[in-house]
């Protein structure tokens, strides 16, 4: 188990009744639907790792917004994410799956929960008011 816990990022795009949403390709969690985001490098600001990741998992440029929530997933590693919403640059901008991801796609709000998703993944949105109770 690593010595301290990791900082990560995550964005939440929505456009119209839709949002944004990673199939993960990669451990932790791969094979399950999220929102995009990562790792905080050293010496990186929060908006501009949020800004990256999504770039690296989406070929999207948006701009971080205001902090959504906080969650916490405590295994091997031990991460402590911090949502944010972020707004995409344009509408006209069409996302593809990077690296890190096996899929991308805009899902309809209402759909979201018959993805497999990470765990508490819905919850979470729900408690934040992303989703309707």
């Amino acid at each position: 188990m690593s010595e301290k816990p990791e900082i990560a990022v995550g964005a939440v795009i929505i456009d119209a009744d839709r949002l944004l949403m990673v199939r993960r390709g990669k451990a932790p969690a791969e094979g399950l639907w999220t929102i995009p985001g990562g790792r905080v490098e050293k010496g990186e600001y929060l908006s501009d790792a949020l800004e990256r990741e999504v770039m690296e998992e989406t070929g999207l440029n948006v701009t971080a917004g205001a902090l959504l929530g906080i969650f916490e997933v405590i295994g091997d590693p031990h991460y402590v994410i911090l949502d944010y919403v972020a707004d995409i640059a344009t509408s006209d901008q069409n996302p593809v799956a990077g690296d890190d991801v096996a899929e991308v796609e805009w899902v309809q709000m209402d759909l979201i929960k018959d993805r497999e998703c990470t765990p508490r993944f819905i919850e979470m949105l729900t408690g934040w008011g992303v989703l309707p109770r």
